[in-house]
Protein backbone atom coordinates (compact mmCIF):
# COMPACT_ATOMS: atom_id res chain seq x y z
CA UNK A 1 0.00 0.00 0.00
CA UNK A 2 3.02 2.60 0.80
CA UNK A 3 4.27 2.03 -3.23
CA UNK A 4 0.87 2.82 -4.25
CA UNK A 5 0.07 5.43 -2.30
CA UNK A 6 3.90 6.82 -3.24
CA UNK A 7 3.41 6.28 -6.92
CA UNK A 8 0.22 8.34 -6.51
CA UNK A 9 1.61 11.04 -4.90
CA UNK A 10 4.36 11.47 -7.32
CA UNK A 11 1.88 11.36 -9.81
CA UNK A 12 0.50 14.19 -8.37
CA UNK A 13 3.20 15.96 -8.11
CA UNK A 14 4.28 15.25 -11.94
CA UNK A 15 0.62 16.41 -13.18
CA UNK A 16 1.35 19.69 -10.99
CA UNK A 17 4.44 20.55 -12.52
CA UNK A 18 3.30 19.25 -16.26
CA UNK A 19 -0.12 21.44 -16.03
CA UNK A 20 0.75 24.82 -14.03
CA UNK A 21 1.56 26.77 -16.90
CA UNK A 22 -1.68 26.56 -17.97
CA UNK A 23 -2.96 29.32 -16.00
CA UNK A 24 0.15 31.73 -17.38
CA UNK A 25 -1.81 31.62 -20.76
CA UNK A 26 -4.56 33.52 -19.24
CA UNK A 27 -2.24 36.41 -18.18
CA UNK A 28 -2.93 39.43 -21.12
CA UNK A 29 -1.12 42.12 -21.64
CA UNK A 30 2.39 41.08 -19.20
CA UNK A 31 5.28 40.50 -20.38
CA UNK A 32 7.13 37.00 -19.73
CA UNK A 33 9.41 38.46 -16.93
CA UNK A 34 6.67 40.14 -14.84
CA UNK A 35 3.99 37.17 -14.65
CA UNK A 36 6.73 34.74 -13.95
CA UNK A 37 8.09 36.84 -10.51
CA UNK A 38 4.03 37.73 -9.61
CA UNK A 39 3.90 33.57 -10.14
CA UNK A 40 7.38 33.16 -8.47
CA UNK A 41 6.38 35.10 -5.11
CA UNK A 42 3.66 32.38 -4.23
CA UNK A 43 6.37 29.17 -6.00
CA UNK A 44 9.13 30.64 -3.40
CA UNK A 45 7.83 32.46 -0.68
CA UNK A 46 4.27 32.35 0.30
CA UNK A 47 3.14 29.22 -0.78
CA UNK A 48 5.66 27.29 1.25
CA UNK A 49 6.36 28.62 4.67
CA UNK A 50 2.14 28.28 4.56
CA UNK A 51 1.92 24.56 3.74
CA UNK A 52 4.74 24.52 6.52
CA UNK A 53 3.30 26.05 8.95
CA UNK A 54 0.04 23.90 8.40
CA UNK A 55 1.55 20.68 8.12
CA UNK A 56 4.84 21.38 10.57
CA UNK A 57 4.11 22.97 14.03
CA UNK A 58 6.79 25.31 14.64
CA UNK A 59 8.73 24.31 11.12
CA UNK A 60 10.73 27.80 12.02
CA UNK A 61 12.51 26.33 14.65
CA UNK A 62 13.78 23.32 12.71
CA UNK A 63 15.15 25.91 10.15
CA UNK A 64 16.98 27.90 13.04
CA UNK A 65 18.40 24.87 14.35
CA UNK A 66 19.67 23.49 11.76
CA UNK A 67 22.72 25.76 11.41
CA UNK A 68 24.40 27.66 9.08
CA UNK A 69 26.37 24.73 7.09
CA UNK A 70 23.23 23.67 6.30
CA UNK A 71 20.99 26.49 5.99
CA UNK A 72 23.43 27.14 3.60
CA UNK A 73 24.01 25.11 1.60
CA UNK A 74 20.49 24.01 0.90
CA UNK A 75 20.55 27.94 0.00
CA UNK A 76 23.17 27.21 -2.95
CA UNK A 77 21.54 24.30 -4.52
CA UNK A 78 18.33 26.62 -4.59
CA UNK A 79 20.10 29.45 -6.20
CA UNK A 80 22.32 26.52 -8.54
CA UNK A 81 18.80 25.24 -9.02
CA UNK A 82 17.58 28.86 -10.22
CA UNK A 83 20.01 28.92 -12.68
CA UNK A 84 19.20 26.01 -14.15
CA UNK A 85 15.89 26.67 -14.80
CA UNK A 86 16.68 29.69 -16.68
CA UNK A 87 19.69 28.32 -18.57
CA UNK A 88 17.33 25.75 -20.25
CA UNK A 89 16.08 28.46 -23.00
CA UNK A 90 19.60 29.07 -23.90
CA UNK A 91 19.52 24.56 -24.67
CA UNK A 92 16.38 25.15 -26.65
CA UNK A 93 17.72 28.26 -28.42
CA UNK A 94 21.01 26.15 -29.94
CA UNK A 95 19.73 22.34 -29.72
CA UNK A 96 15.72 22.99 -30.79
CA UNK A 97 12.96 22.85 -28.61
CA UNK A 98 12.71 19.10 -28.71
CA UNK A 99 15.95 17.88 -28.83
CA UNK A 100 17.21 20.82 -25.97
CA UNK A 101 14.37 19.56 -23.77
CA UNK A 102 15.15 15.95 -23.73
CA UNK A 103 18.45 16.07 -23.34
CA UNK A 104 18.43 18.36 -20.11
CA UNK A 105 15.52 16.81 -18.43
CA UNK A 106 17.12 13.63 -19.16
CA UNK A 107 20.42 14.85 -17.82
CA UNK A 108 17.93 16.14 -14.45
CA UNK A 109 16.61 13.15 -14.41
CA UNK A 110 20.28 10.89 -14.46
CA UNK A 111 22.12 13.25 -12.13
CA UNK A 112 19.40 14.02 -9.96
CA UNK A 113 18.77 10.21 -9.49
CA UNK A 114 22.18 8.40 -9.09
CA UNK A 115 24.50 11.35 -8.21
CA UNK A 116 23.11 11.29 -4.23
CA UNK A 117 23.13 7.93 -4.12
CA UNK A 118 27.04 7.65 -5.31
CA UNK A 119 27.53 10.41 -2.37
CA UNK A 120 25.54 8.29 0.33
CA UNK A 121 28.25 5.18 -0.96
CA UNK A 122 30.80 7.54 0.00
CA UNK A 123 29.67 9.14 2.83
CA UNK A 124 27.25 6.13 4.63
CA UNK A 125 24.18 7.74 6.19
CA UNK A 126 21.33 5.38 7.56
CA UNK A 127 18.17 5.00 5.88
CA UNK A 128 19.67 6.23 2.48
CA UNK A 129 19.95 4.26 -0.21
CA UNK A 130 23.04 3.73 -1.80
CA UNK A 131 24.60 3.40 -5.55
CA UNK A 132 26.07 0.02 -4.62
CA UNK A 133 22.73 -1.19 -3.05
CA UNK A 134 20.86 0.42 -6.45
CA UNK A 135 23.26 -2.19 -8.52
CA UNK A 136 23.11 -5.06 -6.39
CA UNK A 137 20.11 -5.62 -5.28
CA UNK A 138 17.48 -6.96 -7.45
CA UNK A 139 14.67 -3.88 -6.20
CA UNK A 140 18.47 -1.73 -7.19
CA UNK A 141 18.03 -3.12 -10.90
CA UNK A 142 14.96 -2.77 -11.20
CA UNK A 143 15.16 0.41 -10.10
CA UNK A 144 17.93 1.49 -12.67
CA UNK A 145 15.72 -0.27 -15.60
CA UNK A 146 12.89 1.82 -15.25
CA UNK A 147 15.15 4.86 -15.04
CA UNK A 148 17.23 3.63 -18.27
CA UNK A 149 13.98 2.97 -19.98
CA UNK A 150 12.28 6.83 -18.99
CA UNK A 151 15.08 8.15 -20.68
CA UNK A 152 14.72 6.02 -23.69
CA UNK A 153 11.24 7.40 -23.53
CA UNK A 154 12.26 10.71 -23.61
CA UNK A 155 14.82 9.92 -26.43
CA UNK A 156 11.56 8.83 -28.59
CA UNK A 157 9.41 11.73 -27.51
CA UNK A 158 12.53 14.14 -28.47
CA UNK A 159 12.49 12.43 -32.00
CA UNK A 160 8.65 13.05 -32.50
CA UNK A 161 9.20 16.47 -31.60
CA UNK A 162 12.32 16.73 -33.79
CA UNK A 163 10.12 15.27 -36.65
CA UNK A 164 7.56 17.61 -35.70
CA UNK A 165 9.65 20.58 -35.83
CA UNK A 166 10.39 19.74 -39.86
CA UNK A 167 7.08 19.14 -40.60
CA UNK A 168 5.57 22.09 -39.01
CA UNK A 169 7.87 25.13 -38.38
CA UNK A 170 11.24 26.03 -37.33
CA UNK A 171 11.90 26.59 -33.92
CA UNK A 172 9.06 26.93 -31.32
CA UNK A 173 8.34 28.24 -27.85
CA UNK A 174 10.72 27.84 -24.56
CA UNK A 175 9.30 25.89 -20.96
CA UNK A 176 8.02 29.42 -20.64
CA UNK A 177 5.96 30.01 -23.71
CA UNK A 178 8.38 32.60 -25.17
CA UNK A 179 9.03 31.83 -28.74
CA UNK A 180 12.28 30.64 -29.94
CA UNK A 181 14.11 31.02 -32.99
CA UNK A 182 16.32 28.09 -33.29
CA UNK A 183 20.15 28.78 -33.78
CA UNK A 184 21.18 25.13 -34.31
CA UNK A 185 24.85 25.10 -32.67
CA UNK A 186 25.48 21.61 -31.62
CA UNK A 187 28.78 22.29 -29.61
CA UNK A 188 27.43 24.98 -27.48
CA UNK A 189 24.30 23.43 -27.09
CA UNK A 190 24.73 20.31 -26.02
CA UNK A 191 27.27 22.39 -23.52
CA UNK A 192 24.85 24.37 -22.31
CA UNK A 193 22.27 21.77 -21.99
CA UNK A 194 24.84 19.82 -19.40
CA UNK A 195 25.20 22.91 -17.43
CA UNK A 196 21.54 23.14 -17.43
CA UNK A 197 20.61 19.31 -16.59
CA UNK A 198 23.22 18.90 -13.74
CA UNK A 199 22.07 22.26 -12.15
CA UNK A 200 18.51 21.65 -12.66
CA UNK A 201 19.16 18.52 -10.65
CA UNK A 202 20.23 20.31 -7.54
CA UNK A 203 16.76 20.24 -6.21
CA UNK A 204 17.49 16.83 -5.33
CA UNK A 205 21.07 17.52 -4.23
CA UNK A 206 19.40 20.61 -1.91
CA UNK A 207 16.73 18.13 0.01
CA UNK A 208 20.22 15.94 0.72
CA UNK A 209 21.64 18.46 2.36
CA UNK A 210 18.57 19.72 4.42
CA UNK A 211 18.02 16.04 5.20
CA UNK A 212 18.21 17.37 9.05
CA UNK A 213 16.10 19.53 9.38
CA UNK A 214 13.36 17.01 7.93
CA UNK A 215 14.84 14.58 10.08
CA UNK A 216 14.22 16.55 13.23
CA UNK A 217 10.33 17.33 12.26
CA UNK A 218 10.25 13.20 11.81
CA UNK A 219 11.78 13.10 15.57
CA UNK A 220 9.41 15.68 17.11
CA UNK A 221 6.20 13.85 15.54
CA UNK A 222 7.36 9.99 16.06
CA UNK A 223 7.78 11.55 19.78
CA UNK A 224 4.06 12.65 19.37
CA UNK A 225 3.29 9.54 17.74
CA UNK A 226 4.58 6.83 19.52
CA UNK A 227 4.37 3.29 17.51
CA UNK A 228 3.21 4.92 14.43
CA UNK A 229 4.61 4.56 11.04
CA UNK A 230 7.27 6.98 10.26
CA UNK A 231 5.61 6.39 6.40
CA UNK A 232 2.60 8.07 7.79
CA UNK A 233 4.30 11.61 8.43
CA UNK A 234 4.07 12.44 4.80
CA UNK A 235 5.22 16.18 5.30
CA UNK A 236 8.67 16.20 6.67
CA UNK A 237 10.38 17.81 3.67
CA UNK A 238 8.40 20.88 4.18
CA UNK A 239 10.39 22.48 6.15
CA UNK A 240 13.40 21.73 3.89
CA UNK A 241 11.17 23.47 0.93
CA UNK A 242 11.28 26.81 2.40
CA UNK A 243 14.91 27.26 2.25
CA UNK A 244 15.48 26.03 -0.70
CA UNK A 245 13.01 28.04 -2.53
CA UNK A 246 14.81 31.16 -0.85
CA UNK A 247 17.31 30.23 -3.59
CA UNK A 248 15.27 29.50 -6.57
CA UNK A 249 13.54 32.98 -5.51
CA UNK A 250 16.47 35.33 -5.69
CA UNK A 251 17.75 33.75 -9.15
CA UNK A 252 14.32 34.18 -10.40
CA UNK A 253 14.16 37.84 -9.31
CA UNK A 254 17.21 39.21 -9.87
CA UNK A 255 16.45 38.14 -13.46
CA UNK A 256 12.76 38.82 -13.80
CA UNK A 257 13.97 42.70 -12.51
CA UNK A 258 16.90 42.76 -14.79
CA UNK A 259 14.23 41.87 -17.43
CA UNK A 260 11.95 44.29 -16.37
CA UNK A 261 14.25 47.12 -16.62
CA UNK A 262 15.68 46.16 -19.96
CA UNK A 263 12.57 45.85 -21.38
CA UNK A 264 10.63 48.82 -19.58
CA UNK A 265 8.06 46.77 -18.46
CA UNK A 266 7.92 47.80 -14.38
CA UNK A 267 4.58 49.25 -15.80
CA UNK A 268 2.85 45.91 -15.92
CA UNK A 269 2.21 45.57 -12.01
CA UNK A 270 0.26 48.63 -12.17
CA UNK A 271 -1.13 48.80 -15.81
CA UNK A 272 -4.63 49.28 -15.69
CA UNK A 273 -5.39 48.81 -19.47
CA UNK A 274 -4.72 45.58 -18.28
CA UNK A 275 -6.94 42.98 -16.59
CA UNK A 276 -5.05 43.46 -13.72
CA UNK A 277 -7.56 41.32 -10.95
CA UNK A 278 -7.40 38.86 -13.63
CA UNK A 279 -3.83 38.40 -13.90
CA UNK A 280 -2.41 38.42 -10.70
CA UNK A 281 -5.24 35.80 -9.97
CA UNK A 282 -3.94 33.91 -12.95
CA UNK A 283 -0.29 34.11 -11.93
CA UNK A 284 -1.14 33.15 -8.16
CA UNK A 285 -2.61 29.92 -9.05
CA UNK A 286 0.12 28.93 -11.36
CA UNK A 287 2.58 29.88 -8.80
CA UNK A 288 0.61 27.71 -5.95
CA UNK A 289 0.03 25.26 -9.07
CA UNK A 290 4.03 24.89 -9.45
CA UNK A 291 4.20 24.72 -5.29
CA UNK A 292 2.17 21.11 -5.35
CA UNK A 293 4.83 19.28 -7.67
CA UNK A 294 7.04 19.62 -4.62
CA UNK A 295 4.27 19.24 -1.71
CA UNK A 296 3.39 16.06 -3.37
CA UNK A 297 6.58 14.72 -3.89
CA UNK A 298 7.50 15.23 -0.27
CA UNK A 299 4.45 12.87 0.45
CA UNK A 300 5.61 10.14 -1.88
CA UNK A 301 8.76 10.42 -0.36
CA UNK A 302 7.26 9.95 2.21
CA UNK A 303 5.80 6.37 1.85
CA UNK A 304 8.99 5.61 -0.96
CA UNK A 305 11.74 6.56 0.89
CA UNK A 306 14.21 9.62 -0.04
CA UNK A 307 16.10 8.01 -2.79
CA UNK A 308 16.64 7.77 -7.00
CA UNK A 309 13.51 5.94 -7.41
CA UNK A 310 11.34 9.06 -6.08
CA UNK A 311 13.32 11.87 -8.41
CA UNK A 312 12.52 9.26 -11.44
CA UNK A 313 9.14 9.15 -10.68
CA UNK A 314 8.65 12.72 -10.50
CA UNK A 315 10.32 13.23 -13.71
CA UNK A 316 9.08 10.56 -15.57
CA UNK A 317 5.26 11.92 -14.42
CA UNK A 318 6.35 15.52 -15.25
CA UNK A 319 7.43 14.31 -19.02
CA UNK A 320 4.16 12.10 -19.54
CA UNK A 321 1.93 14.60 -18.68
CA UNK A 322 3.94 17.46 -20.49
CA UNK A 323 3.51 15.53 -23.08
CA UNK A 324 -0.13 14.21 -22.27
CA UNK A 325 -1.42 17.95 -22.80
CA UNK A 326 0.32 18.30 -25.74
CA UNK A 327 -1.81 15.74 -27.10
CA UNK A 328 -4.96 17.01 -25.73
CA UNK A 329 -4.23 20.92 -26.34
CA UNK A 330 -3.88 19.52 -30.27
CA UNK A 331 -0.14 20.53 -30.20
CA UNK A 332 0.21 17.56 -32.43
CA UNK A 333 -2.19 18.69 -35.18
CA UNK A 334 -0.97 18.83 -38.51
CA UNK A 335 2.07 16.32 -38.42
CA UNK A 336 2.23 13.00 -40.11
CA UNK A 337 0.80 9.57 -38.44
CA UNK A 338 4.49 8.31 -37.59
CA UNK A 339 5.59 11.27 -35.89
CA UNK A 340 2.10 11.15 -33.72
CA UNK A 341 2.82 7.21 -33.40
CA UNK A 342 6.31 8.08 -32.29
CA UNK A 343 5.27 10.56 -29.66
CA UNK A 344 2.41 7.96 -28.07
CA UNK A 345 5.45 5.06 -27.93
CA UNK A 346 7.55 7.92 -26.40
CA UNK A 347 4.53 8.19 -23.64
CA UNK A 348 3.92 4.79 -23.37
CA UNK A 349 7.45 3.89 -23.18
CA UNK A 350 7.86 6.17 -19.93
CA UNK A 351 4.56 4.58 -18.35
CA UNK A 352 6.58 1.36 -18.77
CA UNK A 353 9.36 3.06 -16.43
CA UNK A 354 7.68 3.90 -13.92
CA UNK A 355 5.82 0.75 -13.73
CA UNK A 356 9.10 -0.89 -13.36
CA UNK A 357 10.31 1.95 -10.91
CA UNK A 358 7.21 1.19 -8.43
CA UNK A 359 7.76 -2.62 -9.30
CA UNK A 360 11.82 -2.21 -7.70
CA UNK A 361 10.05 -0.26 -4.80
CA UNK A 362 7.44 -3.29 -4.14
CA UNK A 363 10.51 -5.48 -3.58
CA UNK A 364 12.02 -3.29 -1.74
Amino acid sequence: MNVILGVIFHFLGGFASGSFYIPYKKVKGWAWESYWIVGGLFSWLIVPPLAAWLTIPHFSQFISLAGGSVIGYTFLFGILWGIGGLTYGLGVRYLGVSLGSSIILGLCMVFGALIPSVYYDMFPEGGKDTFSMLVGTSWGRFVLLGLAVCVLGIIICGKAGVRKDKELVKGGTDPHGAVVKTEYKFGLGLTVAIISGVLSACFSFGLEAGHSMAAAAMKVWETGHPGADPKDFLYANNVVYVVILWGGLTTNFIWCMILNARNKTFGDYTNNKTPLKANYIFSALAGTTWFLQFFFYGMGESKLGNGASGWILHMAFIILTANAWGLILKEWAGVSKKTKTTVIIGIITIIASVILVGYGNSLK
